[in-house]
């Protein structure tokens, strides 16, 4: 009875034994709780990297819009090359643009960095745990390398049957290939990640020669908007000189315009005056006339007729100036007209030079040439080229009658 009593004491000994070894080699996961911490920052690291990886992402779509539209109104401006100005909003554009690109690059750039240190953060992560694994099972072999005989013993005295036995050395063996498989994975793992950076790393230098070509072509766009900026200073002065002439010639078409207005005017006043004077001419011709005869010429009337002459007709030819007498005489001897060649002459508004002043100056020291004395003569003795005409003028358009070198008679 005692005997017995002692080996069921010694049976519950090992079994325990038995049950406390197997419990620790079960929660034996990572050697040391630096480990452990080092895990949790990676994940705060990854978990970091995440928010800031969306952040950029979102950053990288608005960037990429914005370039959309700054591309989209490139493409409306590719029409509007007829001014330096307008190559100059192209050429704006444009650099906007290779900005644009810029940005979406540097937001590609800064992801691809994200997604690296990512990568590596879970590589670092991979071999931790890889790490870990590998010195579980070395601890949980060089636990079973050192009590293999008394863990063996243990087992085999604690165990009721053979069967109990075999399913203690079976799971020692799941154990064991348990490790192995957890080994095998994070070796895989770990190649997965690293030929993962491998790729992104490619990836990385293909961005960064990118951005190398829209740093040069930002160059480019640049230096163009340089020499467009120096053709439009060099070209500022003779714009300026062709908008001074444009404006001169616009002063110079308002003056034309003006002048030939008042031209118009003074041609329609002409033309009533005309007409006015031809109703009168006509007027005259239909009145009663007086017999030269009957006409008493004044001492001073050749030498008034002459200068007379002289202002009206002085460079017209010896018919013009015999012409022009010849007017005044016919007045004279129409009832329309005063009788007398100083009535004649002085009646309001009828010769140009008795208005102007200048019959005044030509009889102060007797102007009047040997023709116009000639000419008054043969006027005052009836001689008329004119017929009966009383009236005459420079030639306007429209005026018609008896013409006579540079004068119309009508």
């Amino acid at each position: 009875m005692k005997k017995e009593q002692i080996s069921g004491k010694y049976f519950n000994r090992i079994k325990a034994a038995f049950i406390l070894m197997v419990m620790a080699l079960l929660c034996i996961n990572f050697p040391s709780s630096a480990t452990g911490s080092s895990l949790d920052d990676t994940r705060e690291q990854l978990e970091a990297a995440e928010e800031e990886k969306k952040r950029r992402e979102e950053e990288l779509a608005a960037a990429e819009a914005t370039l959309a539209q700054t591309e989209a109104n490139l493409a409306n401006l590719e029409g509007v090359r007829n001014s330096y100005q307008g190559q100059m909003e192209i050429l704006n554009t444009s650099l906007q643009a290779v900005a644009d690109r810029l940005a979406v690059l540097e937001s590609k750039i800064a992801l691809k960095e994200l997604e690296i240190a990512q990568t590596q953060a879970e590589l670092e992560a991979a071999t931790l745990a890889r790490e870990e694994q590998y010195e579980s099972m070395k601890e949980r072999i060089q636990f079973l390398y050192e009590r293999s005989s008394s863990v063996y013993s243990e087992i085999l005295f604690s165990a009721q049957s053979f069967g109990e036995m075999l399913n203690y050395a079976d799971y020692i063996e799941q154990l064991s290939e348990y490790d192995r498989r957890k080994l095998e994975e994070y070796f895989a793992l770990e190649q997965q990640i690293a030929e993962q950076e491998v790729a992104l790393q490619q990836e990385m230098q293909e961005l960064q020669e990118l951005r190398e070509d829209m740093v040069a072509e930002q160059a480019s766009v640049n230096e163009l908007i340089r020499d467009t900026a120096n053709n439009i200073a060099a070209t500022a002065d003779q714009i300026e000189d062709v908008a001074a002439a444009a404006a001169a010639y616009e002063e110079q078409c308002d003056a034309a315009e003006a002048a030939a207005a008042a031209a118009a005017a003074e041609y329609e006043q002409i033309k009533a005056q005309y007409e006015e004077e031809l109703r009168l001419s006509q007027l005259a011709a239909q009145s009663a006339r007086r017999d030269l005869s009957q006409v008493t010429f004044e001492d001073n009337d050749r030498y008034l007729l002459a200068n007379l002459i002289y202002c009206e007709a002085g460079g017209e030819p010896y018919e013009g100036k015999v012409a022009v007498g010849a007017v005044v005489i016919n007045r004279v001897c129409s009832s329309v007209y005063p009788s007398t060649i100083t009535g004649v002459i002085y009646q309001y508004k009828q010769f140009s030079p008795v208005r102007n002043g200048r019959l005044a100056l030509a009889l102060t020291d007797n102007r009047a040439t040997e023709d116009c004395y000639r000419a008054a003569d043969e006027a005052m003795a009836g001689v008329t080229n004119v017929g009966n005409r009383v009236y005459f003028r420079t030639p306007i358009p429209g005026l018609e009658g008896l013409r006579i070198g540079n004068h119309i008679f009508y």
